[in-house]
């Protein structure tokens, strides 16, 4: 069995997965500084399987340039970058790795919140910066209460519904919005469902995102959203970057309907560093000073949860391959096995 481990992102040489797999051969293709691996055609026809490691890029081969292969597999949740319709079309399955970094970024979310709301990123740069005149605690711009105050989740999965029993540990009302959940998920969980973005963001004092990219989904946050929030709003985004018009939250910051924002994803990655956000951002400019946290995609990490992205996405292979056992599939709906 041979897979192809394109957009490859770990140091090592695949140990992990040569130990716990051994008759299986991995070829790593290692992406370049801002693109996707060219890939060797005459490999590329060898493989059984091809797996894409990395969230910025999509494997750099159109899938009809795997005669062989029998499955692709995305090693993360979001599968915005693999080709699932192309994969369909050929009647391959593509599959995600939905289940490895759920408590991760759902913590992460919950960090960005207390980060902005508890002020200890501000308390600490103001300390940095200013010495004892640093020394105050009126120095955290976004201080707040939680006990009492509205969680709203966009996007009701395994990370959303994460996310929403840690905010009602902190004694929030937790309301979500997520079209594409069945009814009655509201009951059995306890917290409250809303049917729009607009009520959502109306309603919330943090909005926390955690919805897949989709033609749906892409720039949902935008202006109007933005011009409907309660005032005070705190934006939390730990899934993908396009989901929010960044120039719309920049303008939004800047008029003070959005409070704060916390983002570990960003429409372009790494960053653009020359987006008006982030470069007031990075200039500290006083408007936004205390007011914006960016982390870089890293939500998803703990070595704990590396490990188990890396075996996890080859299981997804072998199980398939040699048991005809396939799971997590993304685009069954356009194959015919």
């Amino acid at each position: 069995m041979k897979i192809l481990c394109a957009n490859w992102q770990a140091d090592d040489e695949a140990d992990l997965e040569r130990e716990a797999f051994p008759d299986v051969e991995f070829i790593l293709a290692r992406p370049g500084s801002h693109s996707a691996a060219p890939l060797d055609r005459d490999m590329c026809r060898t493989v059984d399987a091809v797996i894409n490691y990395s969230p910025a890029f999509n494997v750099a081969a159109d899938p009809s340039e795997f005669p062989n292969a029998r499955i692709a597999v995305r090693s993360g949740v979001g599968f915005d970058n693999i080709n699932a319709t192309g994969w369909a079309a050929r009647n391959i399955p593509a599959c995600n790795v939905p289940d490895y970094g759920t408590t991760e970024v759902a913590d992460h979310a919950i960090a960005l919140m207390l980060s902005l709301t508890r002020g200890t990123t501000s308390y600490a740069n103001e300390l940095v910066g200013q010495g004892q005149a640093g020394w105050h605690f009126s120095k955290a711009p976004l201080m707040r209460r939680h006990k009492g105050a509205t969680f709203g989740i966009i996007g009701f999965g395994r990370i959303g519904l994460a996310a929403a029993r840690r905010a009602a540990a902190f004694d929030m009302r937790v309301v979500f919005y997520d079209p594409c959940l069945l009814s009655g998920v509201d009951l059995s969980t306890g917290f409250d469902r809303v049917h729009s973005v607009a009520e959502l963001m109306a309603i919330s004092d943090v909005v926390s995102v955690h919805a897949p990219l989709t033609d749906e989904t892409r720039q949902m946050l935008g202006a109007a959203e933005f011009a409907a929030a309660k005032p005070g709003l705190i934006l939390i985004n730990t899934a993908r970057g396009p989901i929010i018009d960044l120039t719309a939250l920049e303008e939004a910051m800047r008029k003070g309907s959005v409070a704060g924002a916390g983002l570990d994803v960003l429409p372009v990655e790494p960053s653009d560093m020359d987006h008006p956000l982030m470069a007031a951002w990075r200039r500290e400019e006083a408007w936004i000073r205390g007011r914006l946290i960016v982390t870089p995609h890293a939500a998803f990490y703990s070595p704990a949860a590396m490990r188990d992205l890396r075996l996890k996405s080859v299981e997804v292979v072998v199980a398939y391959l040699k048991e005809g056992r396939l799971t997590n599939c993304i685009n069954a709906d356009g194959l015919k096995l």
